[in-house]
């Protein structure tokens, strides 16, 4: 049996749908809200302030700073000695070789002396011919005393002999020195060390033929060396003779070498403007040897009072220095001009204008971020930098 629909049940079905459709609507509104509401509970919370105590802490304080100079250059012997040849010949053996300690009055080398027997035969035979004239004209100018007592001869006479007598003992006299020169020339055919030290280089072979003042061998004396150092003349003021210097020598790692300002240069070096300083070392067990370089630092007279700040809390990066400061309740990064550094102090100058009350950070913290709130804890309280520490991590 078929349903017949009249137009009032049409109109209450449509009544009917329109009111279910309105209160899905109302549902899923209210279930909108109520999940919003619930995403708002259990949101991220509200950053923790970091809190920082005095040990943390760092203030921009005056203080002297202590002035390093630093210096550098190569070692050099104070004492050396090119030994040369004093006379010409065939170099006949040389007996020592580099590396070789000598002694003041070792021979070194000796130099053919064939020549020079010769000459100084020669030398002495002169001289016996000079000596037989001056005795055969003092014998005449004996004679001629007693002659002109008795008035046989003329004054004239005596002067002529007196003055024969003169230039043969003159004669005499000159064949002596040159005796004397021929023999000299013999004992300087030896090549003898003038000072105790090392031979630093062998100049001839044995059977090579040297000339007057050609060089020999060179010896070197280790005991006691010279850094040898160019300073910028506006620093010269504040050296003086006998300062103390610390040397670091290349391969002798952390060992120290303890030095003394000797000599300064009393002008500037040409083309420059710096003075060289001669900064003397004992080297009693010669471990350090000539050439080598050496680097060190001389201390200078401290500063007056000014900016400064602890080392650890200034940070670099990217070639800029900066440090985190407590402002306003937050952190912030300031960028920091520096200047000199006081390693054994542990402090480091500060060119820029900072207040005096501005908290710095002293210490390291990771994960420091600009803005974050930051707050400085009252001297009693007893919690400490570490809980500060790990929140800045967390």
């Amino acid at each position: 049996m078929g349903v017949r629909i009249t137009r009032r049940r049409l109109v209450g079905a449509l009544v009917v749908v329109a009111l279910g459709a309105g209160g899905a609507a109302l549902a899923l509104k209210s279930g909108s809200r109520g999940g919003d509401a619930a995403a708002g509970t259990k949101g991220e919370k509200a950053p923790v302030a970091l809190e920082f105590g005095s040990a943390d802490l760092a203030y921009v304080t005056p203080a002297p700073m202590s002035r390093w100079l630093p210096v550098s250059g190569t070692l050099a012997p104070v004492s050396q000695a090119t030994v040369k040849a004093k006379v010409s010949g065939d170099v006949l053996q040389v007996y020592v070789r580099e590396g070789e300690s000598v002694r003041p009055g070792q021979v070194l080398a000796r130099i053919d002396t064939a020549d020079l027997e010769v000459k100084l035969i020669e030398r002495q035979g002169a001289l016996e011919s000079a000596r037989a004239q001056m005795a055969l004209a003092e014998k005449t100018r004996s004679n001629n005393v007693k002659l002109l007592n008795e008035k046989f001869i003329s004054q004239n006479a005596f002067d002529s002999s007196q003055s024969g007598y003169d230039v043969a003992k003159g004669s005499v006299k000159s064949a002596e020195a040159q005796v004397r020169l021929a023999e000299n020339a013999l004992k300087d055919a030896l090549v003898v060390a003038p000072i105790a030290g090392v031979v630093h280089k062998r100049h001839v072979q044995p059977g090579e033929k040297v000339a007057f003042d050609a060089p020999i061998v060179t010896v070197v004396d280790l005991a006691e060396l010279e850094l040898q150092a160019l300073v910028p003349a506006i620093d010269v003021p504040g050296l003086a003779l006998g300062m103390p210097v610390e040397l670091s020598v290349d391969g002798f790692g952390e060992r120290r070498f303890a030095g003394r300002i000797g000599r300064i240069n009393p002008s500037t070096e040409p083309g420059t403007r710096a003075i060289m300083v001669y900064v003397g070392l004992r080297n009693p067990d010669a471990a350090l040897r000539s050439g080598m370089f050496a680097a060190g630092r001389v201390a200078l007279a401290a500063s007056e009072p000014i900016a400064t700040l602890p080392s650890a809390a200034v940070r670099t990066e990217a070639g800029q220095s900066f440090v985190w400061v407590i402002e306003g309740g937050k952190l912030s990064r300031r960028i920091v001009v520096l200047g000199r550094r006081d390693e054994s102090a542990g402090r480091v100058e500060i060119r820029t204008a900072l207040p005096a009350t501005l908290p710095i950070l002293a210490a390291r913290f990771d994960n420091l971020k600009e803005g974050a709130p930051a707050l400085v804890k009252a001297p009693t309280s007893s919690r400490n930098a570490t809980s500060a520490a790990g929140n800045a991590d967390g």
